[in-house]
């Protein structure tokens, strides 16, 4: 179903990102009132297709901004918006800039970032999130940072985070055990599973049970799962009529723990592919086949550090 489907921006916002398959879904120019246009594009087929939660970051380039200007154009009200602070986009708008992002966990990050997406979406964000928490973060020992997230949710907006990374789990487990003011700092997370790494499984799933909600991210492995599937998910693709990719996020809604899975389309077409996951339902031998594709986490993020920004 689609209303378990989120839309996520991260391909759309800026011109490079580390996703397969996005070359020849983009615009042939790349500038930003071509991939403004293309954000639109996309949103507005989500829109008709049923998707109510579109997901967002501060590193994304102009993301915040063209959902947004989206937003005013169309009129569309009930929109679920989760952006994501920590990271800082640093790409100038080039696709061959050294560095597209700047990672910082730091309370006058947090602050910067926090006014910035207030100024495009205003009260619109229901859900914001740390980008990338992992185990070595400055966050867990920074009290005026996690007061300040504290008072955030105090104030009515979900605050979560995202993981990345082979120690997921461990991430997941620390961060739920935070408390600010004697209450639970995170309600939400945001974690890479798919049918390559879906180590943070267990933990993603005793989090749902405690009432916290999960977000599944790189459901399709940065493209991986379209463009270089595996032979068993192409098989099963076929024996279903459809394509890899509806089968990597059939994969994901398959767990009874994922509350959305994001996915980022970086095209109408892709968009509509990535659908067909949500309506396909996998068998337990299906799902057996898959689970036996899970890599080693430290050779998959290896694999994943080496993707080129284009």
């Amino acid at each position: 179903m689609s209303t378990r489907i989120a839309l996520g921006l991260a391909a759309l916002g800026r011109p490079a990102y580390i996703n397969l398959g996005s070359e020849g879904a983009l615009p042939a120019v790349r500038d930003v009132a071509s991939m403004r246009a293309a954000t639109f594009a996309v949103l507005d087929d989500a829109y008709a297709a049923g998707i109510r939660h579109v997901d967002v970051a501060r590193s994304y380039g102009r993301s915040e901004e063209f959902l947004a200007g989206w937003l005013a154009e169309r009129g569309h009200r009930g929109i679920e918006i989760s952006s994501k602070w920590g990271y800082a986009y640093v790409g100038q708008w080039r696709l061959d800039a050294d560095v597209h992002e700047v990672k910082e966990h730091s309370a006058a990050r947090f602050a910067t970032q926090w006014a910035e997406t207030l100024a495009l979406l205003g009260d619109r964000v229901g859900l914001y999130q740390v980008h990338s928490l992992t185990v070595d973060s400055p966050l867990f020992a920074d009290e005026p940072l996690l007061e300040a997230l504290a008072e955030l949710a105090a104030n009515g907006v979900a605050v979560g985070f995202s993981t990345s990374g082979p120690a997921q789990a461990a991430a997941i487990e620390r961060a739920f055990a935070l408390e600010a003011g004697g209450r639970p700092v995170f309600s939400a997370v945001q974690s890479t599973w798919n049918v390559l790494e879906p180590s943070a499984g267990p933990a993603l799933a005793t989090a749902h049970a405690a009432g916290k909600r999960v977000l599944v991210k790189e459901t399709l492995a940065n493209g991986r799962l379209a463009v270089e599937a595996p032979a068993i998910v192409r098989e099963i693709a076929a024996a279903h009529g459809t394509g890899p990719d509806a089968v990597a996020v059939a994969a994901v809604l398959a767990n009874d723990w994922v509350d959305r899975a994001v996915i980022g389309p970086a095209s109408p077409a892709q968009l509509a592919a990535n659908l067909r996951g949500a309506t396909l339902s996998l068998s337990t031998e299906e799902e057996a086949a898959l689970a036996g594709l899970a890599e080693n986490p430290e050779q998959y993020w290896r694999h994943r550090s080496s993707l080129r920004w284009d």
